[in-house]
């Protein structure tokens, strides 16, 4: 029998290019149109339409595969905008935003998980869950919307770094715990060794930019272009085998272009393949979305929709004052923080090997329905954060100054 792979693979990308454009007609964001293209032609629900079956694409290794690669490029360019050097100055501004982050947005994600009888475990999942950014959908969203020049975009992506290093610890904790036959030791163990490789990365990132730009010059595009994304996939392959965040990894290598020739080269010729490849992840988003199993926690999830928008709205003004931005800017961070995604999935698939079969069945559900909605609501925040911003600033001077109404 003909292995279908390929005609699933064209699927994915015709009706992403399908759903892409009908965005694009109506000035909306391409990443809810891509993630909904996933639930169209994916595995659950809707399944036909007028007689017309729609399961076209399995979610398979491939379009994993891919996806991941969509995420390690999509951190690889956001590392491009940072250096290694920006990173250890701002070390104690990042420190205070990150903290910040952290204890608003877990607090909120273990209140929720309190009052919806989770124990312990479950209370940390969902925590987890609700507490990280998606530094892929973010980082997409701000290249869209021409954010990546404004300064709020430095606090932005610095909380993203934070959090991803957070997220590297908790990952290997959780996994240790999940099901209660953890070991906490090699959870230390898988930390530690995370720690260790993105230092090193880190290190060389800093010290090495003369070393990177011999060994990535070529005159020849195609070889070029091979050099920066097969290093790039390779050493996110390699933090993923040793416990360490592919996409903080793929951050660091992105960092040690920066400031070199190579930057421009790098926009002009490998953009065109980031976003090929980031698309597929969005759609891998929603081939894992079955809305049926989502309804199911529909009370938990619009409880946590509503609350964890505000929280990250919050958080985000909170460290965008702490780098002195002014009020307009500063809510400009909280809009850029709404987007959850990836991680939250990876956190859903650990929670579906619970011992526990309420862990089991609703945590993976709600992160999932999570996901699709934070994912559509954060690309909307910024499209639109010019104009939300802009009203957040006219009614925060009102109360200030005591014009209009309280």
């Amino acid at each position: 029998m003909a292995d279908p792979l390929l005609f699933e693979v064209g699927v994915a990308l015709v009706a992403l290019a399908a759903l892409g454009t009908v965005a694009r007609w109506v000035d909306q964001p391409v990443i809810p149109a891509y993630i909904a293209a996933g639930v169209l032609v994916g595995p659950n629900v809707p399944t036909n339409v007028g007689g017309v079956s729609l399961q076209l694409v399995a979610d398979s290794a491939v379009i994993g595969t891919v996806a991941e690669i969509g995420i390690v490029l999509l951190l690889f360019f956001l590392g491009l905008e940072f250096s290694v050097g920006t990173l250890v100055r701002n070390r104690g501004r990042l420190s205070t935003v990150g903290a910040v982050d952290l204890a608003v947005n877990g607090a909120v994600g273990v209140a929720l998980g309190l009052a919806f009888g989770f124990g312990p475990v479950g209370v940390v999942l969902v925590a987890g869950v609700v507490y990280i950014s998606s530094s892929a959908i973010v980082t997409k969203a701000l290249t869209d919307a021409g954010w990546l020049a404004n300064p709020e975009s430095e606090v932005i992506l610095g909380t993203l770094v934070v959090e991803d290093l957070v997220i590297a610890v908790y990952l290997a904790v959780v996994a240790a715990l999940v099901g209660g036959g953890g070991d906490l030791a090699s959870a230390a163990t898988t930390a530690a060794q995370s720690f260790v490789f993105l230092g090193v990365l880190a290190a060389v990132a800093h010290y090495a930019t003369d070393s990177v730009e011999r060994v990535f010059a070529t005159s020849v595009d195609e070889l070029f272009v091979l050099r920066v994304v097969g290093v790039t996939v390779l050493v996110g392959g390699a933090a993923l085998l040793v416990g360490a965040s592919e996409a903080v990894a793929a951050f660091f290598v992105g960092t040690a272009f920066h400031g070199t020739d190579l930057a421009g080269r790098i926009e002009e010729q490998v953009v065109p393949l980031r976003d090929v490849f980031a698309a597929v992840f969005f759609f891998s988003v929603g081939l894992a979305t079955d809305l049926t199993v989502v309804a199911d926690v529909w009370p938990l999830l619009a409880a946590a929709v509503a609350a964890t928008t505000l929280s990250k709205l919050s958080s985000g003004y909170l460290s965008g004052r702490v780098y002195g931005l002014d009020q307009r800017r500063s809510a400009r961070v909280g809009l850029g923080l709404v987007a959850r995604g990836e991680f939250s999935l990876i956190i859903a698939t650990i929670a579906a090997t619970s011992a526990n079969p309420v862990v089991r069945e609703a945590v993976p559900a709600f992160a999932v329905g999570y996901v699709f909605a934070m994912s559509f609501l954060g690309a909307l925040a910024v499209q639109h954060g010019a104009d939300l911003s802009a009203a957040f600033d006219r009614r925060v001077g009102e109360r200030a100054s005591g014009e209009g109404p309280l």
